[in-house]
């Protein structure tokens, strides 16, 4: 009887530490489960905060340049008696705006007879401070024919173009974007286009400022979860495109669901391999043009 009550004993302190073991197991795995899933959360929590205000910065930045052209499209519409008003009114907010490369305003046919059929004065930035006057419209280039000139004409209404290189052999050619305006007379004629040039060249060293302004603050690097991954902004065309982002780097969201959300201005998160290197991209729409801003993150090595 003694020894079937010991046996028991020990198989019953045997059972306490084995139930005690698996205890321990399935709250330590819960733990890890608890926070496996808080660092991810905190982790997309961080990176779609820093898209929104990527997104955000560049809005703000890019409608103050709107209001900037618009009072420039105005000036041009109250000068409209000759070409040198034009082209005076034109240079008038030139160096209020440096973000802006030029101004332009590409004139319907013959508007002015002493011009012949292409008259669009074009005022651009030499430098931060120097702008010169060209007249750009010609033959070669025939900005009747150019997609922005073709829906301005059609849309009655101002807006962003679509990215197109401009090369005519001068220090002017480049990636540009441009923010379009039609102008009418009182009966309701195309008199002509007003554009105001922003360069993807300019809009990456912003992208990169943006970058640094993002990683120098304090308030937003003060997550819960200690983190080394490495991000870098980009923006990208309804198309899936890069349009701008830091030299070198190759970004392009090509997937059928990525571009619906692109089109539809839509936000979102992707897993994909970026030069080689496993990442996540967070990607939303940016107010006023119709494209999205991508931060791509880099991966911790496991």
């Amino acid at each position: 009887m003694e020894q079937t009550s010991e046996k028991s004993t020990k198989r019953t302190g045997l059972y306490a530490i084995l139930t005690v073991l698996v205890v321990c197991c399935a709250l330590a795995g819960i733990s890890y489960w608890v926070c496996s899933k808080a660092v991810k959360a905190e982790y997309h929590a961080r990176y779609a905060g820093i898209m929104n205000i990527a997104a955000e910065k560049l809005a703000k930045t890019i409608h103050g340049m709107e209001m900037n052209a618009m009072n420039e499209f105005d000036e041009v519409e109250k000068h409209l008696d000759s070409p040198e008003a034009v082209i005076t009114a034109l240079q008038s907010k030139t160096s209020l705006n440096p973000e802006i490369r030029g101004y332009f305003a590409a004139f319907e046919p013959d508007y002015f007879p002493q011009k012949g059929r292409w008259f669009e004065p074009y005022v651009h930035h030499v430098d931060s401070s120097a702008f010169e006057v060209r007249l750009v419209g010609s033959a070669r280039h025939n900005y009747f024919k150019s997609p922005w000139y073709i829906r301005a004409k059609e849309s009655n209404k101002s807006f962003w173009s679509e990215p197109y290189y401009y090369y005519d052999g001068t220090n002017i050619s480049g990636h540009y974007t441009t923010f379009v305006k039609p102008i009418y007379d009182k009966a309701g004629r195309l008199i002509c286009v007003c554009g105001a040039d922003m360069t993807f060249e300019w809009l990456a060293k912003e992208l990169q400022r943006i970058d640094a302004s993002i990683k120098s603050n304090e308030m937003l690097n003060s997550h819960l979860f200690a983190s080394t991954n490495d991000f870098f902004t980009v923006v990208v065309n309804k198309d899936g495109s890069c349009i701008a982002g830091p030299e070198g780097k190759k970004v392009a969201l090509t997937e059928e669901h990525l571009i619906r959300d692109l089109e539809n201005g839509k936000s979102g998160t992707v897993d994909m391999t970026i030069d080689d290197v496993p990442s996540t991209v967070f990607y939303g729409p940016i107010e006023y043009v119709d494209w999205s801003v991508a931060i791509v993150v880099a991966k911790e090595k496991k």
